[in-house]
């Protein structure tokens, strides 16, 4: 079908509709930067013709060139066929404004964090100057990181992942934004190698996938690295280390901001001593918590 296509099809309008039908003909998943075939359709059109992404309109009518048509046709062939995450296809990630390069070595930016850090962390962060250190754990393609250093000028940020793969995208985008200076780069297992460091706001999107979910994930996800994704059989085996071991790395009236999916249920019923403070994002108040230092001592 891809193959005829290229004889039949000429136009914007034309490659779009063609895409959004082998979309849901091949029951894709979205969830990776996008939510329909629609959306996924004209991110993956706009970006292979180097088109604004969010200008589609204008370009609808506009007929391609046989060396188009046939660039747009592979990358739509390989998301149908192969099933991979748009943004390991186009190697770009977005939070917001904020761009990331991004491959198979990183799990898809796709945080609730990213939301609370355009606010600066507000109210539980009173002035983001007085922010001096920071700690992004389970850093990943570095993003937090990035995104921690714009909304705390003033502090000098930790991005620490167990994988020496990830590091190597986190570098690449903390160059990228060059912020070498103010974002340190650590390999280290949760907080096994950050020895007595200590910090005002410690982040973290650590796995959280529990076992059953694992076995269950749509074809998408099992391009991404299996290590960023399950935490053992209720999902919480990381989570338990930082909430055990944070404390020590926490400066008096620190906070720490931790997302862990859909598993408010299971966090609360492994830890009722604790007094979360489930913070407010798009998606609700179930997928990120606040504690801070004194609450967990």
């Amino acid at each position: 079908m891809f193959t005829e296509a290229k004889s039949q099809l000429s136009t914007v309008r034309d490659m779009l509709r063609f895409a959004v039908s082998r979309f849901n003909e091949a029951q894709l998943f979205f969830g990776h930067g996008t939510l329909n075939a629609y959306d996924e359709a004209a991110y993956l059109i706009l970006h292979t013709l180097h088109l604004p992404l969010d200008t589609l309109e204008p370009f609808l009518d506009a007929r391609l060139t046989s060396q188009e048509l046939e660039s747009v046709l592979n990358i739509l062939e390989r998301r149908t066929k192969e099933r991979i995450p748009s943004a390991y296809l186009t190697h770009e990630a977005w939070l917001g404004d904020f761009r990331f390069y991004v491959d198979e070595r990183v799990i898809v930016p796709r945080s609730f964090i990213a939301e609370l850090l355009r606010e600066q962390l507000s109210p539980w962060v009173e002035d983001p100057e007085t922010v001096t250190s920071a700690l992004d754990l389970c850093t990943g393609s570095g993003c937090l990181a990035i995104l921690m250093a714009h909304a705390f000028p003033n502090a000098d940020i930790d991005a620490a992942d167990i994988s020496p793969d990830a590091l190597e995208v986190a570098r690449r985008n903390v160059t990228d934004y060059g912020l070498e200076e103010h974002i340190r780069l650590v390999q280290s297992d949760l907080f096994g190698n950050l020895e007595q460091r200590r910090y005002d706001v410690i982040i973290s999107n650590p796995p959280y996938v529990n076992a059953p979910s694992v076995e269950a994930l749509p074809p998408e996800y099992r391009h991404e690295p299996a290590l960023a994704l399950g935490s053992g059989e209720d999902g919480l085996d990381a989570t338990r280390v930082i909430l055990s071991e944070a404390p020590r790395h926490l400066n008096p009236g620190g906070i720490l901001v931790v997302e862990i999916g859909h598993n408010r249920a299971a966090v609360e019923m492994a830890f009722p001593e604790l007094p979360f403070k489930w913070l407010e994002t798009s998606a609700g108040d179930e997928y990120v918590f606040l504690l801070e230092k004194e609450q967990l001592d």
